[in-house]
This record gives structure tokens, sequence and C-alpha cells, in this order.
């Protein structure tokens, strides 16, 4: 059997760290910063972690 492709999309987007938690980028973060709130840019650059039972669905997708 041939190995398995990682996924390209999904990999962009999360990073799985060396302790196994799965860092994701902050939502709506990308575009249109200037309507929203100060507090919520600021936050969002910090990204957050993704809950275990979607970390489980992508592990398998990322190597």
């Amino acid at each position: 059997m041939p190995k398995m492709k990682s996924h390209g999309g999904i990999s962009k987007k999360i990073l799985v760290r060396n302790s196994g938690s799965t860092k994701i980028g902050h939502v709506g973060a990308n575009h249109n910063s200037g309507k929203k709130p100060t507090d919520f840019n600021r936050k969002s650059r910090k990204g957050s972690v993704l809950s275990k039972g979607d970390a489980k669905r992508y592990r398998g997708l990322v190597k």
C-alpha cells in the first residue's frame, strides 16, 4: 500500500504541537478587522486549541 498523503487544506490551518495538542487560528481573524473591536483583534492573534474530539479527527489527516 502507498503512504497516505496529509490533507493539504488542514495542514495549512492547524499545527500539532510536541505535547500532542492541536493549535488552530482564531475564527474571524483574517480580514475586515477594522470593523471588529480592538480586544477581539488582539485576542485573535493568539489562536486557540482544538477540542479533543476535533483534534482526534484531524490528527489522522496531518502527519
